[in-house]
This record gives structure tokens, C-alpha cells and sequence, in this order.
């Protein structure tokens, strides 16, 4: 009996051991990175490109969109600095916005370039790179952690694309990636103890700057944090009477909670952390979420799957139905709703629903009553290019 019951404990404890490698890997970076692999991928790129070419709508809605906007213009002129400064809700605005846009125009041309095979805008992207990588040196004031979010996420979705299918020369990529790792990731790796959207944001830099980089510890742990507060910022009726929390946050009590819930004390499956504050920073964190779980799926690790991805599509459908105009009863925010989402739905709905083949009702009406979506000029740009019932 002592030796089968030995055999039995030594038996455990082997399949305990080859199973604990396993689940260390949940949401580990890739052994090798795909690219282009920071939220479009060659072969949704492809996609977009062929129904382009043939006249389909939306995607030829949507390109036209956005070859008319300022974002394609091949003559802007890049505005970069040393130091971006930007403090609470732009002011001061030293910086701010000419560091985003560029980086949305950059990443505009580098579409442009696939779509069209025209040499002039991967050059025009090329130069928007080439321009900031060469000046700046940091960022500064109360914002800065959040201006280097938005601008991060833009920055490597462009140079992905360029760096990985443009057929030219692109002299100062090794320049445009050590800006990456010592100007942006630094200020953004570490995450944030503010509202959720700010560190969703930041990491979907972290993740983005983390694939092009190819940075695979910094990836983890982008993906780790990333996975904390998107729980924390999404509630399910499954996460009990509370919200979870982001432990370093010490949100203690129920009376700290409902107040980070912006005086929220009803909870329901779909409510943000910041659905009660407004629609429009609701809007910001849902696209992150969307946006690293888009990366992750391309970089091996599909999380639409799991608790992410149910999370997203009940804050899509929550939010959605009440942006569409559905009455506020007096129990969520006093009755009272600041709407505003964005255009935001796209890649989190092609996911869900035309991927995985969930019915999401509101959120397809919302989305394809705001076809073609453009750009929030933050972060997020022309999805329904790249993003619009892609099944790829």
C-alpha cells in the first residue's frame, strides 16, 4: 500500500510538473514575433487592400475617408520637439497634439502605402518617423504617462507595417526603435493607478512598442497588467458583489470602490469603471482592450476566448444600447448619461461577432450606423478599413 501510494504522490507530482510550464505560457510572448503584428495583420491588410480594389463598401467608403483626411495630406509637415509637455486635459498643450497626429499620420500613410503601392506614402511615413526619432528626448507634466500611451500605440503600428512590407529602404528604423525603448516605453511599462483608460492605454503601448521591439519581457509583463485592469475595469455579475480591483490600487472597502466607480453602487454585467464619468473615456479603454487583444490573437494567443474577450463584448453591448438612445434607468448614474463612445466598436465586434459568430445586436447597430469610422485623433483610426467584417 506505501508503495502505491507513493507511486500515486510521485505520479501527481510529475503531471503537476509538466503541466506547470504550460500554464506559465498563458499569455506569454511569442517564441517569434509575427509581423506586421501590432493590431493589423498581412492578412487583414490583404483583405482590406483587395476589397479596395474591387469598389466594396465599406471598405471603399472607408478608404476614401481617409485619403481625404488631413492625415494623408503629403504635404504635412512634421512638428517634433525634444520635450512634449502636456499637463491636465491640455494645458499646457506643448507638443501634445502635433506628437499624436503625426504619429496617426504616420501610420495613415503607412495604410496608404498598402492600399495604393504608391512610393510618396511610405516615404511620407518614413519622414514622420525619421523626424521625431531624431529630436525627441522625453515627456513631462501631469499627462505625460497618457500622452505617451496614445502616441505609443500609433508609432509601432505604422512602423510595423513599413519596416515589414515596404519594398524600399527605411535607413533610420534602428534610430525610430531606440526612441521606442528609451523615450516611450519606459514612461508607460510600469502602468498607472489612475482611471482604467490611462493604463490600457499604456499598455496597449507597452504591447505595441513590445512586437516591434521584439521585446519579449516587456511584452509579458505589458500583457500581465494588461490583463489585471481589464478585469478590474469591465464588471461581470461571475466577479461577485464588488468589482475587482487592481491590487496596487488599495482599493480596500466598498465605499472606495463605488467612489473609483465614479459614486456607482449598482453593479451590472457590462458597467465600466468609467461608464458613469462619461462615454468618451469609457470609449478609450474599451478600444485598448480591443486593440491588445487584436496584437495578442496575431502575436499566437487568442484571449477573445476567454474572460477578455467576454468582458468586451458585454461593455460593447452595454454601452452601445444606451449611445443608440435606450432610456437610463435612475439606478445607473442618477438617471444621467454622458454619451460620446467613439469610434471604437469595429475590431472588438468583428472578433466576437463575425469570427467567433456571437449575436451582438446593439453594438452591430451602433457600428454600422458610424460607417465608415475615422479617427478619435487620439489613438484609433480608420477600423473599418482595416477592421470591418475582416474574417481574416
Amino acid at each position: 500500500m506505501r508503495r502505491t501510494a507513493l507511486l500515486a504522490t510521485v505520479t501527481a507530482l510529475v503531471a503537476g510538473a509538466l503541466a506547470w510550464p504550460a500554464a506559465r505560457q498563458a499569455d506569454a510572448a511569442p517564441v517569434t514575433f509575427a509581423h506586421p503584428g501590432v493590431t493589423v495583420s498581412k492578412s487583414q491588410l490583404d483583405f482590406a487592400r483587395t476589397k479596395v480594389n474591387a469598389g466594396a463598401q465599406p471598405w471603399k467608403a472607408a478608404y476614401d475617408q481617409m485619403m481625404a483626411s488631413k492625415y494623408a495630406d503629403l504635404n504635412r509637415v512634421p512638428k517634433p520637439r525634444a520635450t512634449v509637455e502636456c499637463g491636465s486635459y491640455s494645458n499646457p498643450n506643448n507638443g501634445c497634439t502635433d506628437e499624436r497626429e503625426d504619429a496617426i499620420a504616420a501610420y495613415t500613410d503607412a495604410l496608404a502605402w498598402y492600399i495604393t503601392r504608391d512610393n510618396r506614402y511610405a516615404k511620407k511615413s518614413i519622414a514622420l518617423m525619421d523626424a521625431w526619432s531624431a529630436v525627441i528626448k522625453e515627456h513631462t507634466n501631469s499627462n505625460a504617462p497618457l500622452q505617451t500611451g496614445w502616441a505609443g500605440s500609433s508609432w509601432p503600428k505604422a512602423a510595423e507595417l513599413i519596416k515589414y512590407t515596404y519594398t524600399g529602404t527605411w535607413a533610420n528604423s534602428g534610430r525610430f526603435a531606440t526612441m521606442l525603448r528609451t523615450v516611450y516605453l519606459p514612461e508607460v511599462i510600469n502602468g498607472s493607478n489612475s482611471n482604467g483608460n490611462w493604463e490600457l492605454s499604456m499598455m496597449e503601448a507597452a504591447v505595441g512598442i513590445s512586437v516591434f521591439i521584439e521585446d519579449r519581457t516587456s511584452y509579458d509583463k505589458a500583457m500581465a497588467k494588461f490583463r489585471t485592469r481589464t478585469a478590474a475595469y469591465i464588471y461581470l455579475s461571475s466577479d461577485g458583489a464588488l468589482p475587482k480591483t487592481v491590487p496596487s490600487q488599495n482599493l480596500d472597502t466598498t465605499a472606495k470602490i463605488v467612489n473609483y466607480w465614479q459614486g456607482q453602487s449598482t453593479f451590472v454585467t457590462g458597467l465600466t469603471q468609467e461608464t458613469c464619468r462619461d462615454f468618451t473615456h469609457t470609449g478609450y479603454g474599451i478600444s485598448a482592450i480591443s486593440h491588445i487583444a487584436e496584437t495578442s490573437r496575431i502575436q499566437g494567443e487568442d484571449l477573445y476566448g476567454t474572460d477578455v474577450g467576454e468582458r468586451l463584448r458585454q461593455a460593447l453591448g452595454f454601452q452601445s444600447k444606451y449611445q443608440l438612445g435606450e432610456a437610463v434607468p435612475s439606478w445607473l448614474c442618477g438617471g444621467s448619461l454622458t454619451l460620446g463612445l467613439g469610434p471604437v466598436t469595429e475590431t472588438g465586434y468583428n472578433a466576437l461577432h463575425n469570427r467567433l459568430g456571437i449575436a451582438m445586436t446593439n453594438t452591430q447597430k451602433l457600428t454600422e450606423q458610424n460607417r465608415p469610422s475615422g479617427s478619435n485623433n487620439l489613438f484609433v483610426a480608420w477600423e473599418t478599413l482595416t477592421d470591418g467584417d475582416n474574417p481574416n
